[in-house]
């Protein structure tokens, strides 16, 4: 585990960073066609230590995007396919008894898939909410605890969800406390014309070509190391914060849209996840520290799964995406709160 450093970054450390995040990028860009702004926030998630929650119907690219991250950061995954019958058992593991070479029994714990650097929780929605929060502490917390002992999981651990679009029959909901574990929620849209001939006419079966360039695993580590050393002005801190707060109906900046149609804000969690990610963002442009740019860039996917909409919201087709748009456009980031009439010169 990686320890806080307050040493600036250096020129050369930037421009190391750069050369491997682009390299990264490129070839997931390579291999996983048409995707190029969706990459580039899977990483700031990954760098930020953080778990993704992908939505999207079926076919678009999901489970071959986390094969292939697994391939070039050099890092183990696994795959659980979630289904109403999936058991807890199925994700963590089970307890067996067994006998030993002296005729004595014993229970011995199988490891489940959830042992391994990249999960990959395939159409999580579609299992009960009973099997969804079997990963709440090992999301949170990096372990699993069962009959009595508790069990690290490996260094670096992330939970890659996928999600048919609610409104599809046969899904469960996720649980509130389960959403806000995840750091980002992204869409992965359908291919465009062109992205799809390029498919069809490049690759049989449509097979991906295998990855040329790889990141071993300690230069990972190096990453995060450089992340814990991106500077996190004050100002930008407190815009950070202030935002977060203005998502809830009842704080003094909320915005008239936030009154109307948002039921619960974001969590303090929210705004753990937006200094993060802002500060993987702000290292993959080469700059040591975080702007309002930043926090403007990652706000949507940090906060679009953490408001609690109302029955209002859906009937006038407000999504959270246009109330986090109203939330960057209005909300100064002085937080001066000057009169209307005097304008700064």
């Amino acid at each position: 585990m990686t320890a806080i450093n307050d040493t600036p970054l250096t020129s050369a450390e930037i421009e190391s960073a750069n050369r491997q995040t682009v390299k990264l990028l490129a070839e997931l860009d390579r291999i996983v066609l048409g995707q190029k702004e969706l990459h580039r926030m899977v990483l700031v998630t990954l760098l930020s230590r953080g778990h993704l929650l992908l939505e999207g119907l079926p076919g678009v690219g999901k489970t071959l995007l986390v094969k292939t991250l697994s391939e070039l950061l050099e890092l183990t995954w696994q795959r659980v396919q979630f289904t109403p019958d999936l058991m807890p058992g199925d994700i963590l593991g089970y307890h067996i008894l067994q006998e030993t070479e002296q005729g004595q029994r014993k229970m011995v714990f199988q490891k489940g898939p959830v042992f391994t650097n990249l999960l990959l929780a395939d159409e999580i929605n579609r299992a009960t909410p009973k099997t969804q929060s079997a990963l709440l502490e090992a999301m949170q917390e990096q372990t699993v605890s069962l009959l009595g002992q508790t069990r690290k999981l490996p260094f670096p651990f992330f939970v890659l969800a996928t999600q048919n679009p609610i409104e599809l029959e046969g899904t469960y909901p996720l649980p509130e406390a389960q959403i806000d574990r995840f750091l980002c929620k992204l869409n992965v849209v359908s291919q465009d014309p062109d992205i799809l001939t390029q498919i069809i006419a490049t690759r049989r079966r449509g097979e991906p070509p295998a990855p040329e360039q790889r990141l071993p695993a300690n230069a990972l580590n190096t990453l995060f190391d450089l992340m814990n050393r991106i500077i996190l002005p004050t100002p930008v801190a407190y815009y950070t914060a202030r935002m977060v707060s203005a998502t809830h109906p009842d704080a003094d900046e909320a915005t008239r849209m936030v009154r109307d149609y948002v039921t619960f804000g974001a969590s303090p969690r929210a705004a753990i996840g937006m200094a993060e990610t802002s500060r993987a963002y702000a290292l993959l442009d080469s700059r040591p520290s975080v702007g309002f740019e930043d926090i403007k860039a990652v706000a949507r996917h940090v906060l679009n799964h953490r408001l609690i909409l109302n029955h209002k919201a859906r009937i006038d087709q407000i999504n959270a995406d246009i109330i986090v748009a109203d939330l960057l456009n209005t909300l100064d980031e002085t937080g001066l709160k000057l009169p209307d009439d005097i304008t700064i010169r």
